[in-house]
């Protein structure tokens, strides 16, 4: 099957990467000192990709490929290591991205039929959005100290870092949607993921974890008409609006995030419930019960999981937790070779899961990759003979994935909104200034201190009272007290701080709510 996958990478390299060897040879000056290139581009990059997906672990290996020859008949190039080196150097990471780009379309259509077929037998997960995405971010393995840059550095310190990744993961199709590189690890990726966003059709499904949790982030994915389910963090303030349901420690209401300082602009909802020892809380901009129910929320949120396991792919299957080279240029390179193979191997186990009409997460990716090979060897589709033989080979089993079970709300019992509620306010956001805040310009900035005008005899009459006592301890014998056990710190419970009452909230029915049907709230019919 190796062999097939190789072939996929040939078809769909060669006429993007031929392109760029003749851009390359097009631009050379015929009177330039220096030996031209002998290793075309392509080959180069084809060497790359055949690294990973045969898990060779090292720069070393690619040059052993290139001068070993006789892979996609390609011939023995007469070449030394520090010119695949140096090569890796000076082409850069955009040739491999281009092509990333390339194979996720050929691959997005291939899956399109069987997806179809599949959706029309099983109802598709979120079906009021165009598209399902996950977004999050891994950090890059530590590179090894091998440049005099970063040999002062010790082992484990965050310079040693060569950045994270910032990604959106196709949840339907268990594709990456788009891949963004940030050099430093400790960058916020919210810009980042702002310009990803582009990529992905509006009235989709976003899955974020608390990482973008933030009143503005929220405000705006609603403007740019995008659904948004997120877990609740802690000590985040809520002033209810409406109550759709309550029973017990189970509600459905309407809500507005922030009370105090920090006020988000939309009206959003919040569910909660409890599963075993666990009280699960979400928040989510689809306003309307019965377009998203709260069983859907709990089942949409814990595919947010499948894109952390897609980073484990890539680091556990395709060796991105060994990094070829310190420097970021390779780094790179890597990369985006590590994230084709990703997608491509992503789609095999997609079609095997289509095909078997099973969830993706019931084909075992490990076992797929070692049988796939096997099946490839003997003449036979390796995608056809895993969806025949794979239950009876322990290829497609049932999944061990944590499944949150909600309690379901018939709609019969929900309560709708009142037609004439507003559901827009002014916002204020974090580390903003009130809008409505005043500072008054003849405030003292330095407070005068007043010294009292008995201070001294205050202070005589405090220490005669002082030589008093001690003059009394001395003079009376101590007697035995008996002794009481010493308190628990921790076993003590804290007192109670008194609830104060929340700020009541001024909707401004003057701000126009955006049209997207996923806000739409669930209201009384007239």
């Amino acid at each position: 099957m190796h062999e097939q996958i190789e072939g996929f990478l040939q078809t769909a390299i060669g006429g993007l990467l031929h392109q760029h060897d003749r851009d390359t040879v097009a631009q050379q000056q015929p009177d330039k000192v220096g030996r031209p290139l002998s290793l075309p581009s392509v080959s180069l990059w084809m060497a790359v990709l055949v690294a990973v997906l045969r898990g060779l672990q090292s720069q070393r290996a690619i040059w052993r490929l290139l001068a070993a020859g006789g892979w996609w008949n390609l011939p023995c190039y007469d070449i030394g290591d520090q010119a695949v080196y140096k090569r890796l150097e000076q082409e850069g990471w955009q040739p491999l991205a281009q092509h990333f780009e390339r194979v996720s379309l050929l691959l997005a259509q291939w899956l399109q039929p069987a997806l179809q077929a599949y959706h029309q037998r099983y109802t598709p997960l979120a079906s009021f959005a165009t598209e399902v995405v996950a977004l999050d971010e891994m950090y890059l393995d530590q590179v090894s100290r091998r440049l005099p840059i970063l040999r002062h550095f010790k082992k484990g310190e965050v310079q040693l870092l060569p950045g994270k990744l910032v990604a959106l993961f196709d949840v339907r199709l268990q594709q990456w949607r788009a891949i963004d590189s940030i050099a430093q690890a400790r960058e916020n990726g919210m810009k980042h993921a702002h310009s990803m966003l582009a990529s992905v059709q509006r009235g989709s499904l976003v899955l974020a974890d608390l990482g973008y949790f933030s009143f503005r982030w929220f405000d705006e994915l609603t403007e740019l008409g995008y659904s948004w389910i997120s877990r609740v963090k802690e000590n985040t303030t809520v002033v209810v609006l409406h109550t759709y349901y309550e029973a017990g420690e189970t509600f459905d209401r309407l809500i507005w995030l922030g009370a105090w300082d920090a006020k988000a602009k939309y009206a959003v909802r919040q569910v909660q419930f409890r599963q075993g020892g666990m009280l699960r809380q979400y928040f989510t901009n689809v306003c309307n019960p019965t377009v998203l129910p709260l069983p859907e929320i709990a089942r949409l949120y814990a595919r947010r999981w499948d894109i952390e396991l897609a980073f484990l792919t890539l680091k556990r299957e395709l060796g991105l937790h060994l990094i070829w080279s310190s420097k970021s240029v390779v780094v790179l390179a890597q990369v985006w070779a590590c994230l084709i193979i990703a997608q491509v191997l992503q789609a095999i186990r997609m079609e095997v899961a289509l095909r078997a009409q099973v969830d993706a997460f019931e084909v075992s990716l490990p076992l797929l990759i070692e049988a796939l090979p096997q099946f490839g060897s003997q003449g036979r589709d390796g995608i056809a003979e895993c969806v025949r033989q794979g239950r009876a080979l322990g290829i497609i089993r049932s999944s061990t994935r944590l499944r949150i079970q909600a309690p379901d709300i018939p709609p019969e019992q929900l309560i709708p909104l009142p037609q004439t509620t507003a559901l827009c306010r002014q916002p204020c956001y974090r580390h903003e200034k009130k809008p409505d805040k005043q500072i008054s310009s003849d405030k003292r900035m330095e407070p005068e201190i007043e010294v009292h005008p008995q201070r001294d005899r205050l202070v005589a009459i405090l220490s005669q009272r002082e030589a008093q006592i001690k003059a009394m301890t001395r003079q009376t014998r101590p007697q035995a007290v008996p002794t009481e056990p010493k308190v628990d710190q921790r076993r003590q419970t804290k007192a109670k701080i008194p609830w104060r009452p929340l700020p009541q909230v001024q909707p401004d029915p003057s701000i126009v709510r955006p049209s997207w049907a996923f806000l739409s709230p669930f209201v009384a019919s007239a």
